[in-house]
């Protein structure tokens, strides 16, 4: 077992752990807090747009199991990349799409997949998703950890809008295993 790290910001975290967590070789998903200035940050101060970060997901997966390479992929169909201000109807720079890379082997991984989203004529508006060196990654306050099991009904209608982009973008696609490539 190879355990590895990735760190992928999208909008809300809240709406980026259940389909990350649900992957088979995913040890854990935690939301929290990365990209910013200020050490340890509450949930309130990120909000208030007073530390820089943007809210994020930390993964820890088996790469035995499951490749980068398909967290990648799984990314994209979660965060509209062509959204550089927000996702869906969380708006502002906390909410900002950003795939954070930890190593030149993540980085070109990233790269090469956005380039290859990019050719695939998907989206008719440019890939503004920015891909960025990982910093520091701060936990969310535990009442922002694992909110779909605690509040179902508010995540399945923030889940909404996500649910069309998927499904406008992302219906024709035929493998949705995200296994080792």
């Amino acid at each position: 077992m190879t355990m590895q790290t990735a760190i992928f910001a999208g909008g809300c975290f809240w709406c980026m752990v259940e389909p990350f967590e649900n992957l088979p070789g995913i040890e854990k998903v935690r939301s929290g807090y990365t990209g910013g200035t200020v050490a340890n940050p509450t949930y309130d101060e990120v909000a208030a747009h007073m530390t820089g970060h943007t809210e994020a997901v930390k993964i820890w997966f088996d790469d035995d199991i499951v490749s980068y390479e398909s967290l990648v992929d799984l990314y994209w169909q979660l965060a509209d990349p062509t959204d550089a201000m927000g996702q869906f109807a969380d708006r502002g720079d906390t909410y900002r799409p950003v795939i954070f890379v930890k190593d030149d082997g993540q980085r070109q991984i990233a790269t090469a997949s956005k380039q290859a989203l990019a050719a695939s004529g998907r989206f008719d508006q440019p890939i503004v998703t920015t891909i960025e060196d990982a910093k520091p990654f701060y936990d969310a306050e535990e009442e922002h950890q694992q909110f779909y099991k605690k509040n179902p009904l508010r995540e399945m209608l923030m889940m909404i809008p996500r649910k069309k982009y998927q499904h406008k973008y992302w219906s024709d696609k035929e493998d949705t295993s995200h296994g080792k490539a």
